[in-house]
């Protein structure tokens, strides 16, 4: 194995920080001559990136190899006609990159390649013999972030692992699914940050059980919660169980009160302690019903009203709405749609208006107003409410689900709390914040159906193959690993990353010194480790602390105390220091580098 020398390695560190870096990861691989950005979320990989990369993606292969994957490599530049006909041409919305050739024809820069893999094993297979089968590629994908972040982390072109399973049946699926999984496992094992494992939502991947291995960290963008008796789920993916029904029979009719200027639920719940208080407890904002409207904007450029109501004290999590309503897009309503929906007043919203025939709907079931409404779970038929009128300054309490008004389903897209109970009962839930790097789903038949994968099956009978799809952030898992060992000082890679295992750092003038340096560099690189010998004509200031900020696990330093036949090995990560004499120093510092 070569050895590889500092003056003559494409590297230059940076005493500052990138103007645009958010993440202590994102500072230092760009200060410490990893990656350079070229455009909002691209960026340009230098050696000592590419060599950790490699790293990354020599465990991925490895694993996935031992589970009896077989690796492929599809184009990124992929023709329109495949996603058209699995829908997500227009499913995927403005994320995805489309382009036309000099002819006119459609095109798309891939960011999944789920249809790709379907339409190959279609093309080359036909026999149930022919399965089960696990493909995969590492590759470049590209989505069009609205707000590419934080480096490499959420990018707008990354390097993603994606596999496929294929099987004949649902048993073979589920064996295919759990082999990846366990896969999945020893990967992150292996890469060395903490992770969880939570259920999740499939997206416009499609598809039914789904996980996400989410890495610990809080600037992560993913919240997920999780319990003392082992519950896990991204809050996207969490079922607020349904409130048991209620018996209203005692309740009174319902009654409008004036409100004026109550216009928020603070000032709703002050108003109606004054002028309705009852006996008890005080109203809360737990009591009140609160109607938020959106727009559904959908794939085909349909706008549609949506009317979500939901107990006071909690908001809309867009994220968990974001997921409900897929592939639709969700966005605020704005005063030109409540002009243009003059039955709905603002602040004062609410499913019905009182007459003198009783309640009259105005939202659920297509009331007068026309407009879809959903509700909360904990909106079960019997519990009482107030909630606006549909009329300036006005509001109404005693309004009861099932009695005074209906709605047209349930939507479960209030915000989780710390401390709401488990869907499984296992205990309060606790928030936390994390950052996708794996996911994988069962797809089951969506793609093979859509793209016509058939094979026949031991009765010479054609059934549809059922598939999984797998996926790992690679890049993702580079920006993810530097975040969770980084410190104060620099990077401080593990070894299984780290782009070589020993710097040899030459701290004096003296000839003697790198003679010296040159034949622990010799010794080592025998021996099959990777190292690099800083002969650069500068400072030892210098090249200590490039070796802190690179983030090299061990350095080496041949200095003065070679004068006493010893140099000094430094441990990036503990800080721990030790003498050995020259002759031992080689031995010492393998025999680290592969316990290590």
């Amino acid at each position: 194995m070569p050895v590889t020398r500092m003056s003559q390695l494409f590297v230059r560190t940076l005493r500052a920080d990138p103007a645009d870096a958010e993440l202590p990861s994102h500072r230092w691989l760009v200060r410490a001559g990893y990656i350079r950005r070229v455009a909002p979320g691209v960026y340009s990989w230098l050696p000592l990136g590419l060599r950790v990369l490699a790293k990354v993606e020599a465990i991925i292969r490895q694993e996935m190899d031992a589970i009896g994957g077989q690796e492929v490599r599809f184009p990124a530049l992929l023709p329109r006609e495949p996603y058209e006909a699995s829908g997500r041409w227009t499913e995927y919305g403005p994320n995805l990159f489309r382009l036309r050739d000099r002819r006119g024809n459609d095109y798309l820069l891939g960011p999944t390649h789920e249809e790709m893999f379907t339409l190959l094993v279609k093309d080359l297979y036909s026999s149930h013999k022919d399965l089960p089968l696990s493909l995969y590629q590492i590759q470049t994908k590209y989505r069009d972030e609205a707000r590419p972040r934080a480096g490499i982390l959420r990018g707008r072109e990354f390097i993603m692992k994606d596999s496929y399973s294929f099987d004949l049946d649902d048993d073979g699926l589920q064996a295919s699914y759990e082999r990846h999984r366990a896969a999945y496992i020893r990967i992150f094992d292996r890469l060395g940050f903490d992770y969880v494992i939570v259920q999740a939502m499939s997206g416009a991947m499609g598809g039914s059980a789904s996980e996400e291995f989410l890495a610990l960290s809080e600037f992560g963008e993913d919240t997920f919660v999780r319990s003392p008796g082992g519950y896990a789920a991204n809050v996207e993916a969490v079922r607020s169980p349904a409130a048991a029904p209620v018996d209203a029979a005692a309740v009174p009719a319902p009654e409008i009160i004036d409100t004026p200027g109550a216009g928020t639920i603070d000032t709703l719940v002050e108003a109606v302690n004054a002028v309705r208080p009852r006996l008890g407890r005080p109203w809360t904002a737990a009591d009140t019903l609160k109607n938020i409207v959106v727009v559904l904007t959908h794939p085909d450029g349909r706008r549609e009203p949506l009317v979500i109501g939901l107990p006071g004290d909690r908001e809309v999590d867009l994220k968990r709405l974001q997921a409900a309503v897929a592939p639709a897009e969700a966005q605020p309503f704005t005063e030109e749609d409540f002009a243009q929906w003059q039955g709905l007043v603002k602040g004062y919203i609410g499913p019905v208006r009182l007459t003198a025939a009783g309640p009259q709907a105005v939202l659920g079931e297509r009331g007068e107003a026309g407009l879809r409404y959903l509700t909360d779970p904990r909106v079960s038929p019997g519990t009482s409410w107030v909630s606006g009128a549909n009329a300036p300054g006005q509001h109404i309490v005693n309004l009861t689900a099932g009695r005074d008004f209906q709605s047209d389903g349930s939507l479960d897209v209030a915000e989780v709390k710390d401390g709401d109970p488990a869907p499984d009962g296992s205990g309060p839930l606790e928030l936390a914040r994390g950052v996708e790097m794996g996911h994988i789903f069962q797809l089951g038949r969506k793609y093979a159906e859509a793209l016509g994968l058939k094979v026949l099956d031991q009765d010479g009978k054609l059934r549809t193959v059922t598939m999984g799809s797998y996926g790992i952030g690679v890049s993702r898992a580079v920006a993810m690993v530097a975040e969770a060992t980084c410190d104060a000082r620099g990077l401080a890679w593990p070894r299984a990353v780290a782009p070589f295992d020993v710097v040899i750092v030459v701290a004096g003038k003296a000839p003697e010194q790198m003679a010296a340096a040159e034949q622990i560099a010799a010794d080592l690189a025998d021996q099959g480790v990777d190292v690099v010998l800083d002969d650069r004509a500068v400072s030892p200031g210098v090249k200590f602390k490039d070796a802190e900020v690179i983030g090299f696990p061990t350095a080496v330093i041949v200095g003065r105390s070679l004068a006493d036949g010893v140099v000094e090995i430094r441990d990036r990560t503990t800080g721990d220091k030790q003498m050995a004499p020259l002759a031992e120093a080689a031995a010492r510092v393998a025999a680290v580098v592969r316990v290590g």
